[in-house]
């Protein structure tokens, strides 16, 4: 009888650090995210440091953070422990999982532009 393989999907996670962070903490910060995906079975593709900056509203009592963007496929079933294992982070202010498609080339974040068909009634 054979085992069924888990079934991978291809993430975009965004992760903002605390921006007080020495640049020692924020490698050991980062790691503890990456290190967690991959002990969850997932791997890493891609990593984009975006760098520091402001932030739209005060959280956590912060102004301004880190910004990481994370490319990694991680089994569909562990993407729950990862959420509740983000929210247990200290240094993390904030992270979003978007899946997607494939991992961009180059390592400029680049936005889709949202445009707005027009309907005649």
């Amino acid at each position: 009888m054979k085992t069924a393989s888990k079934r991978k999907h291809l993430y975009e996670g965004m992760y903002i650090m605390r921006s007080t962070l020495s640049d020692d903490a924020k490698t050991k910060a980062i790691s503890k995210v990456t290190s967690l995906i991959e002990g969850l079975g997932g791997s890493i593709e891609k990593m984009i440091d975006w760098g520091r900056r402001k932030m739209a509203y005060e959280i956590k009592g912060c102004r301004d953070g880190h910004y990481h963007l994370i490319y990694f496929s991680l089994p569909t079933d562990s993407i729950d422990e990862l959420i509740r294992e983000n929210h247990l982070h200290e240094d993390l202010l904030r992270f979003l999982h978007v899946a997607i498609e494939e991992v961009p080339e180059g390592n400029e974040i680049k936005f889709k532009s949202i445009v707005q068909v027009e309907r005649s009634i």
